[in-house]
């Protein structure tokens, strides 16, 4: 599908149409989303002088995010030099993209790099940045640098936000740090902060993998009543959870909510709480 695209831009004056940056723009993505790097970079090097078209912004963070997945992070720099020469300013996409894509090479001193050639742009991080910053080291499984972050963000008057949350409470959930998970979340909550459906389900999910199922039943609940119900699997695993501990009362009750939400489960659910004791 990528060639043909590729083939279609190549011929695209004999269909009538007039090239663009956008058109441009659209090839790049879809070979960044074909995952084939060295096509993205032969269309950015060619392309422009053979067609006579100018990258604008949107051309540079693709290439930007192109290099980064492909793990040339280092490359981008060339990048943000063409961008100055070119007067085009990057932005905290352009950064944002650079930084993760250091954190995933483990290339800590370069994130510094970056950071500082932001205040030379006098840009200065948002939370944008910071829960990029975070989820990055979460994903490494550094979660207790994260946090330190985190807390540097409240120490500056830094407001977090709901995304912020969620990064902390997946990556101690996924190094089983469950009790942090648990004050990450209710600290979120006092806080005035509003958890969204993808950090419930992450916090029902990690619980009854670690067997806290009392929690896992509160938190269920708390997302059910705002119309979030997790998936089958995690829903079964509370269930099961619940009987494990004696609560079977409390996992009939659930299933009942499950069978009035989801008619085109209620055979399994059906199955499942056949299988319960009586």
């Amino acid at each position: 599908m990528l060639d043909h695209a590729v083939r279609t831009f190549e011929q695209i004056d004999e269909l009538g149409i007039t090239r663009s940056v956008r058109s441009l723009n659209a090839l790049l993505f879809a070979s960044v989303v074909a995952k084939d790097y060295k096509e993205v970079r032969r269309i950015f090097l060619e392309f422009p002088k053979m067609y006579g078209i100018v990258p604008d912004l949107d051309t540079y963070n693709t290439v930007i995010k192109a290099f980064c997945a492909s793990g040339s992070s280092s490359s981008v720099y060339s990048i943000l030099a063409e961008m100055d020469r070119k007067k085009c300013k990057p932005n905290a996409v352009s950064f944002g993209t650079l930084i993760a894509g250091f954190y995933k090479e483990e290339k800590y001193e370069e994130v510094g790099k970056v950071l500082n050639m932001m205040e030379k742009y006098n840009m200065h991080p948002g939370i944008s940045i910071y829960n990029i910053r975070i989820q990055s080291l979460c994903k490494l499984k550094r979660s207790s640098e994260a946090k330190a972050l985190f807390d540097g963000i409240l120490s500056r008057g830094m407001k977090p936000n709901s995304v912020t949350y969620l990064h902390l409470i997946h990556g101690f959930c996924r190094e089983g740090n469950l009790d942090e998970a648990k004050r990450l979340f209710k600290n979120m909550v006092n806080r005035g902060c509003q958890p969204d459906s993808d950090c419930y389900f992450t916090l029902v999910h990690f619980l009854c993998q670690g067997g806290d199922f009392d929690t896992a039943l509160e938190v269920c609940k708390e997302s059910m009543a705002k119309a979030w119900v997790p998936n089958f699997s995690t829903m079964k695993s509370l269930v099961n959870g619940l009987v494990s501990i004696s609560k079977v009362e409390e996992a009939r009750e659930l299933i009942g909510k499950m069978k009035e939400r989801f008619y085109k489960n209620v055979d399994m659910w059906n199955e499942i709480e056949a299988g319960l004791p009586r």
